[in-house]
Order: C-alpha cells, then structure tokens, then sequence
C-alpha cells in the first residue's frame, strides 16, 4: 500500500480551503496543465508525482470535469494577450501536451472534440518522422498525423530537437535545439510557431541562465514558453517562463479541481528554496575546487 502523498494532503486539507478566503482576485490566474502520454504506460516512474502518463478513462474524467465545470480552452498566445490587457480569464485553461506521443490522436483527440476543446502540442522533433518512431514502448505522431491534427484544430509548438537538458549544452547548441526545431515544424506546417516548452525540471534558480535563454528564445521568434515551473500563469510572470501544472492518473477529481482553483500553487515555494540551495551549494563546491591548488 501506498503511503499517502504529502503534497496531496497539504493541498485538500490545508492550501486549498485558504485559497479560498486568501487567494488572489479571480480571473487573474490561468492553469496550464501539463499532460504528457495519455495512456496506461508507465516509463518506469513509479511514484504519483513524477508520473508522466495519465489512463485514458482519468484523461475522459478530466476532461467532463472540465467541461461541467464551465471551462473554456485557450491558446497561450490568447491568454498571454488576455493576461496582459488585465481580462478576466475566469474558467479558462490551457491544455498542453508535451513530446508528441500518437496516443494523443487516438485517446485524447476523440474526447476533446465532444467537449469542444482544443490544446497545443510540444513535439520534440527529432522523434515525429513520416513513420512512426518507438521509444520506451509507445509510439510518437508521424507528420502525417500532425498534419491531420492541425486540421482538426490542435495547435504545436518546439520542445527542441532531440530533448536534451538545456543546461548541459554550449549556447550554440542551444540555439541549434532552439531554431532547428521552430524550423522544422514552419516548413512541415506551413505556419509559425510562436510557442516553446522547455525540457526537465526548470533552472529558475540560475539568474544567468534564465536571461540567455529569454534572449535566445525572443532571438529565434517565440512569442512565449512553458516550463515545469508549479503555479498558475499571471500577467506578473514573463511570457518566456509560464508555470504550468503537472496532470497524471493519480489525479482525481478534487485534486485536480483544487489544482484548477491554486490549491497547488504553494508547492513552488519549497520546490525553489531546495533548488536555491542545491544551485549555491554547487556553486561553492565548484568556487573551492577552482582555488585549490593542484597536489603533487
């Protein structure tokens, strides 16, 4: 059996009742949900937080959820705008999909159109191929398909080439993951991209590596970026670093409703002071080994 999750206890139980007398005025905050595979497979992560799959009969709950509840979809580029001209984006959410897995046509695509809604696609694009491409046991969209879904009304945007971790490359190689992705998907498509996902856990604890990253990515012609940062997005984020909201099977319906309404938004605080910490302690360990002197 399971031990019970900390991070839901503390949602239900304490941060989401305060959000309701201490939370911020409504309509000012939009939820991303960060969906990845929507299917029964695991990627051999085994603890509920780290899950990147979400069950297709979880993903229907989700979506009727949503749907019940009022909820109208958003692309990032309208909600950015919405955000930034102070509307009230009350009972909006945007819903995101990263990698490219083909489950999204087969599992996500059919409910998503009975509820009306629509959602963007981050395709690492080193893995969309005019024949299906295998990893980990599941299979990705092929262009034809990407093209079929567009169509339909499914919008896409980068997740880099061959989805590295930004922070171990050289900047010319992240320009290259960056530009030759955007390019790729223009000249499949026919249409711009204005939209980026970052890969892995964010960096926001490194300053320096955030300002190059915003530079390259206004540089290479996005118009804004996703990241894992936890929270809901506000017109006091930067259209380069949206947080966005984990989504997977162990999200039932009032974690998933309290995650909508910022339940799960305190969870960034802790998450950022532990990165904090490991980033200086970094820092110092790499400060003493440059002024230690080689031994002989």
């Amino acid at each position: 059996m399971l031990l019970p999750r900390l991070d839901r206890l503390a949602t239900l139980c304490v941060a989401a009742p305060l959000m309701k007398f201490l939370g911020p005025k409504a309509g000012t905050r939009v939820p991303i949900l960060m969906y990845h595979s929507i299917s029964e497979n695991l990627f051999g992560r085994s603890h509920p937080y780290y899950r990147i799959n979400t069950a297709p009969e979880v993903f229907t709950e989700h979506m009727r959820l949503l749907h019940q509840a009022g909820y109208r979809t958003s692309g990032l580029c309208e909600m950015v705008d919405g955000l930034e001209a102070g509307k009230d984006l009350s009972k909006t959410v945007v819903l995101t999909f990263d990698d490219g897995y083909r489950d999204f046509l087969t599992d996500a695509m059919p409910v998503l159109k009975q509820c009306g809604f629509t959602a963007t696609i981050f395709l690492a694009t080193d893995r969309i191929q005019n024949t299906a491409v295998c990893m980990e046991g599941v299979d990705y969209l092929t262009w034809k398909e990407v093209r079929e879904l567009q169509d339909e009304g499914i919008s896409f945007g980068s997740h880099t080439v061959t989805h590295p971790d930004l922070r171990s490359l050289v900047p010319e190689q992240i320009e290259y993951e960056l530009g030759r992705s955007k390019e790729i998907i223009e000249d499949k498509l026919g249409v711009p991209v204005h939209s980026f996902a970052y890969p892995f856990a964010f960096p926001e604890e490194d300053g320096d590596f955030m300002r190059f990253l915003s530079d390259e990515l206004q540089n290479q012609g996005f118009q804004n970026a996703v990241t894992t940062i936890l929270g809901r997005a506000s017109r006091n984020h930067s259209c380069f670093f949206l947080p966005r909201l984990p989504v997977n099977s162990c999200d039932d319906r009032p974690f998933l409703r309290a995650k909508l309404n910022g339940g799960y938004d305190w969870l960034h605080w802790p998450q950022r002071l532990k990165k904090t910490i490991l980033h200086n302690m970094t820092q110092m360990q790499r400060a003493s080994w440059l002024e230690t002197p080689y031994s002989k």
